[in-house]
């Protein structure tokens, strides 16, 4: 199918002002969204805002395309980068001329707020059944990719050490080869803010049909990665396309780890006292 050619504009709000009349029905309504909430739709997943819009995710897709776009997570960009200065953009409400201490207590306020935030998100079923079926685990996999894959490092480490078998990646192929050599009895935690991240996701789905048990840590409660999972467990964030992979949504996940990791601690304190104590050993001559 022929489209006509989009004009080089470089604010993208006025870009979809001038081919408002050509979209289709469905994609007006994307539109509409996006021109009456543009400050809170570059915090939209493309779950969030097919649903807001009434609309399949397909159309999201198309109105992208329409706008001369690759995907979502482009237009995603382009919104946020017309919408404010780059230091806006990079560091939220920190503003260029604030003095160390003020910087200091705004990103510990943000910080803080975060870990409450995800205190609240976190629902104690959930992360009871969560705990259940990692008291069974043969083995577990922490998958994440970019930042989220920084993350699954440190759960390995922390998790290693109060006596699991763990495996930990974010290379998308090493994950994608991972999932389709678990078993069941495996449990796999799957870690993505945005919980779209497709690499991910498909891994999730490979995970799942190898009868692995899935608990997915994201931000976003009805986003792709939920589909494949048997817990889904909520973290706070509120990142810009600019943002992605921020301190703060780092340290919700880490939060929430901690938690989950604690309570099996506590469930099993002699075989948790052990490893701690071989651990700590093993690695007693590596320092000074």
């Amino acid at each position: 199918m022929k489209h006509t050619k989009i004009p080089d504009l470089n604010n993208t709000l006025l870009k979809i002002s001038s081919v408002y009349s050509s979209l289709t029905k469905s994609e007006q309504k994307v539109a509409d969204v996006v021109m009456k909430e543009p400050e809170a739709a570059v915090f939209f997943t493309i779950t969030d805002l097919s649903e807001k819009a009434n609309v399949g995710e397909t159309s999201v897709i198309r109105f992208c395309r329409k706008l001369g776009f690759r995907g979502y997570q482009e237009f995603k960009l382009s919104v946020a980068q017309n919408l404010s200065t780059p230091s806006q953009n990079i560091h939220g409400d920190i503003e260029d001329d604030d003095e160390m201490s003020i910087i200091v207590k705004k990103i510990s306020a943000i910080n803080v707020q975060n870990i409450h935030n995800t205190t609240t998100l976190l629902d104690e079923d959930s992360l009871r059944q969560a705990i259940a079926i990692l008291r069974e685990a043969r083995k577990l996999y922490f998958f994440g990719v970019g930042s989220s894959g920084i993350t699954a490092i440190d759960a390995k480490h922390r998790f290693m050490r109060i006596g699991y078998e763990c495996a930990a990646e974010n290379d998308a192929h090493i994950i994608a080869m991972n999932a389709a050599l678990t078993k069941p009895g495996d449990v796999v935690i799957g870690i993505s803010t945005s919980g779209s991240t497709k690499d991910l996701v498909d891994a999730m789905e490979i995970a799942k049909g190898r009868g692995a048990n899935i608990i997915c840590l994201t931000s976003h409660a009805r986003s792709p990665i939920t589909h494949f999972a048997d817990v889904v467990l909520l973290t706070a964030s509120k990142e810009s396309p600019l943002q992605g992979g921020s301190f703060s949504s780092k340290l919700s996940q880490i939060h929430a780890l901690d938690v989950l990791c604690t309570a099996l601690a506590i469930g099993h304190k002699e075989r948790t006292y052990e490893s701690l104590e071989r651990t700590a050993k093993a690695v007693l001559n590596k320092l000074y």
